[in-house]
């Protein structure tokens, strides 16, 4: 059972999420899955990946490969600067680095405010949105992580 669908079986409930930003928007991803965020650090560019890997990181003796969330996305593709972090996330027990523009907090959504993924972008960045929740602040979007890649992209990033 995934955390989404413990969530799913507690109607009424609601989750703890990690937001970030990204080109100006605000997404959110279960905390659950949040190992850590560190502060941008030196990334060893690895040849021959495709252009959303940025390379790997040393992390206290494991290796970790860092996702340019940007370019994951879709969304354009700008320098990382002093905000810049990378959120240490665990998918399958496989520890993925994601650069994002910054971190915000952990807020609590309930189920009953997120609204099912509206039907725009392509199939290939429309995959991995979970839903959608609006507050004062505006909307943040839910990122479902197991769906952030492919099964064979995961499967070569094991390799890497």
């Amino acid at each position: 059972m995934t955390a989404s669908d413990s969530r799913a079986s507690q109607p009424g409930g609601s989750s703890s999420y990690v937001t970030f930003s990204l080109a100006d928007e605000t997404y959110a991803i279960d905390v659950l899955q949040v190992q850590e965020v560190l502060k941008l650090t030196e990334i060893a560019p690895v040849p021959g990946v495709p252009d959303y890997i940025l390379g790997i990181i040393n992390l206290r003796g494991d290796v970790v490969t860092v996702i340019d969330a940007r370019r994951r996305l879709s969304l354009p593709v700008r320098e990382p600067d002093e905000a810049s972090r990378i959120v240490i996330i665990d998918v399958d027990n496989q520890n993925i680095g994601i650069l994002v523009d910054s971190v915000a907090e952990v807020v609590q959504i309930p189920a009953a405010s997120i609204d099912p993924a509206p039907a725009v972008g392509n199939d290939q960045t429309s995959r991995f949105i979970l839903g959608v929740t609006s507050s004062n602040d505006g909307l943040t979007i839910l990122i479902d992580l197991n769906k952030l890649l492919s099964d064979e992209e995961w499967a070569s990033l094991r390799e890497l």
